[in-house]
């Protein structure tokens, strides 16, 4: 059981927002999408992409390097790098799939709480 460390406002996010925080040492995607809050770890696990520059379409993140996709509500690979041919097959084979991690969040009056 990880702490629950306060990553931000609810005031400070409006839809569609990503920010990236430091807690404790974990590197953390905090997204505001509806009414719900999602935190996932900053980094793509292909070649360590920063998450927070990718784009956003609903709950699904795009890594900007290599075009890796995630759903924020588990960290579900939705695809492992984009395109097709020899370069991304060999890619695939050296360094295989990998879920992100994610964070359980909490909201507690304005404050945003992310369990690291």
């Amino acid at each position: 059981m990880g702490e629950l460390i306060e990553a931000g406002k609810t005031s400070e996010f409006s839809n569609g927002m990503k920010k990236k925080v430091q807690l404790q040492g974990h590197e953390v995607l905090l997204v505001k999408i509806g009414d719900s809050y999602y935190a996932v770890s900053n980094r793509c696990p292909h070649m360590g992409g920063d998450l927070s520059k990718g784009s956003l379409e609903g709950t699904i993140v795009t890594c900007p390097r290599h075009g890796s996709q995630f759903d924020l509500r588990d960290g579900k690979v939705i695809r492992w790098l984009k395109g097709s041919g020899l370069l991304s097959a060999v890619g695939k084979v050296l360094k295989p799939a990998e879920p992100l991690e994610t964070y359980t969040v909490k909201i507690e009056g304005d404050a945003i709480l992310v369990n690291v």
